[in-house]
């Protein structure tokens, strides 16, 4: 080992143990983000066991009992075709949530590769991008999404994907402004001295230093995405019947709110927790990985 390795391994070990513990003492004090990423944990686990723990199929059909007031036979009740709302509540975690990971799937693809080109590469492709980037951020993301399923065609998939693409230029716009700095680093002069391809350099050395922020974005993203699924279904351009989705069955309680106005709460209730857990464990991430910020 040569003497400047042994001059950085003591320096760094203390550098690693001091992050280590200031993490562990941060998740242990921040009661908010625990109880956030339980109650996820929580939620996806129920999405995953939907089929062992619904009590009823989420299709299943009692017009007899419809719009049933909550009982030990339907604990939340039942909707206007006399389907178990627990039931359907349960089930339609797994399209809201599977709705919001692809969602942001699409945006990481698409925003990620875009902020790297046009941080690094600068000069006019760097203003091609920009400009893009710009257009598409004044629009209102809601109506740019719903015109994006009205171009690839009404469904789950297609809308999550119409709002992969609204959401792109947020991640592209925050891996630019990070790329224009790292590119400055002495790190990717010396990859460039030694001869190391532009993939290379961004794969190798501009890429990890934009983690941090990209995981904060992201964990923001899936809040939109969740609401953003919500709408669309509501308006009838997401999951389609008899398919459950939180955001569908709260469309679905709309229309018999005079009736039963209690149904609106069950969904309602479902997305405002989730989404509420997403942003607060994001903010909490941006404050744990961002060293210049004291902890709390």
């Amino acid at each position: 080992m040569s003497a400047e390795a042994t001059a950085i391994k003591p320096q760094q070990q203390p550098q690693q143990q001091q992050r280590s513990s200031r993490s562990i003492r941060f998740w242990r004090l921040d009661t908010a983000a625990t109880v956030s990423l339980l109650f996820l944990v929580l939620v996806t686990a129920l999405s995953v066991a939907a089929p062992l723990i619904a009590p009823y199929s989420p299709t299943e059909q009692d017009i007899v009992n419809s719009l049933a007031q909550p009982s030990a036979e339907h604990w939340l009740g039942t909707d206007d075709l006399g389907r178990d709302v627990l039931s359907r509540l349960i089930h339609g975690a797994a399209a809201s949530l599977f709705s919001s990971f692809l969602a942001v799937a699409v945006a990481i693809v698409l925003g990620v590769p875009i902020g790297l080109l046009a941080g690094f590469l600068g000069g006019w492709t760097d203003d091609v991008i920009s400009r893009g980037i710009d257009t598409l951020l004044s629009f209102p993301a809601i109506v740019l999404a719903i015109a994006v399923t009205g171009a690839l065609g009404i469904g789950l998939i297609n809308g999550m994907i119409a709002v992969g693409i609204v959401f792109s230029p947020q991640l592209a716009r925050l891996v630019r402004a990070r790329t224009l700095v790292v590119r400055q680093e002495l790190y990717v002069d010396a990859a460039r001295c030694f001869g190391a391809s532009t993939g290379r350099i961004l794969w190798r050395h501009v890429l990890p230093n934009t983690v941090q922020p990209v995981i904060v974005q992201v964990t923001l993203l899936l809040a939109g995405a969740l609401l953003a699924e919500a709408s669309l279904s509501f308006l009838g351009l997401g999951i389609q019947p008899p398919h459950a989705s939180w955001g569908a069955m709260l469309a679905r309680a709309y229309q018999n709110m005079e009736l039963a106005p209690e149904q609106m709460y069950p969904p309602g209730l479902a997305i405002l927790f989730t989404a509420l857990a997403f942003n607060t464990l994001g903010e909490s991430l941006r404050v744990a990985l961002d060293p210049t910020m004291k902890h709390r």
